[in-house]
């Protein structure tokens, strides 16, 4: 199991477009071999689907729906070591970008995990729409297997990706900034108060990728429809992260 968090982010700042909670953090997290698949989409069709208390973020008028799976590992509190079984587990994502305050963020469609732990804990502690899923990621020719079904409506991806190009780091102001570089996660609590989570990572070290998505239900779930179009495609090794106590907005 890895057990490899690397604690020289919490020095790297200097690329955070505003600074760091003055509370200290409350867990550790490290994303790998991640896939950013991204459809440029009306604004009108996602409006409804967000909480009023939040501004839809958009690039050049559209609005951006990502699917993104990834495994996650070095899960757990501050203080508490990793511990197998517990820590490492596949998660996929749905989200869009959305803005409070001022604040740039991802809002969250769904979220599934092949933990059970991790799945009740964020919906007890957070309120964020977590599934069960089974899933399974294993290496193959350039790059990943990945396969995950829903338990409770059998939401599926299935499909293989990996790197197709050079390292780069996104350049602000550009497209592939917009969709990665979000330091932080809104949702609403479970007595419909909004709320912002904060958290810092490095910048973002994305390389071109390819793909082919076999089945890709997990927009539908939430009632979304993707354009029957080629994603755009992004592919990140590694990337570590911490996160704060949810913050309630006024």
């Amino acid at each position: 199991m890895d057990r490899d968090f690397d604690t020289s982010i919490l020095t790297d700042v200097g690329h955070r477009p505003w600074e760091m909670p003055g509370s200290p953090w409350m867990m550790t997290q490290t994303w790998r071999d991640l896939l950013f698949a991204h459809w440029r989409v009306d604004p009108r069709q996602l409006c409804g689907r967000i909480p009023s208390s939040f501004q839809l973020d958009l690039f050049d008028g559209d609005a951006w729906v990502g699917v993104v799976p990834f495994r996650m590992t070095n899960v757990t509190a501050r203080g508490v070591p990793a511990l197998p079984g517990v820590s490492e587990f596949p998660e996929l994502n749905v989200r869009t970008y959305v803005r409070a305050g001022g604040k740039p963020g991802v809002y969250f469609f769904s979220l599934d995990a092949g933990s059970s732990l991790a799945v009740r804990a964020a919906r007890t502690l957070l309120n964020l729409p977590y599934y069960k899923a089974a899933m399974r990621v294993s290496p193959n020719t350039g790059g990943f297997a990945y396969h995950s079904r829903r338990n409770v409506d059998g939401s599926e991806f299935a499909g293989t990706y990996g790197p197709a190009g050079d390292v780069f780091t996104p350049v602000e102001g550009s497209l592939e900034y917009f969709l990665t570089e979000r330091y932080c996660l809104y949702n609403l609590s479970h007595r419909g108060a909004p709320y912002r989570m904060d958290i810092h990572h490095p910048r973002w070290q994305l390389q071109p990728a390819h793909a082919q998505l076999e089945k890709n239900t997990m927009a539908d779930a939430s009632g979304l429809s993707l354009p029957h179009q080629q994603p755009l495609l992004h592919f990140a090794s590694r990337q570590d992260a911490v996160a704060w106590a949810p913050m309630r907005l006024t």
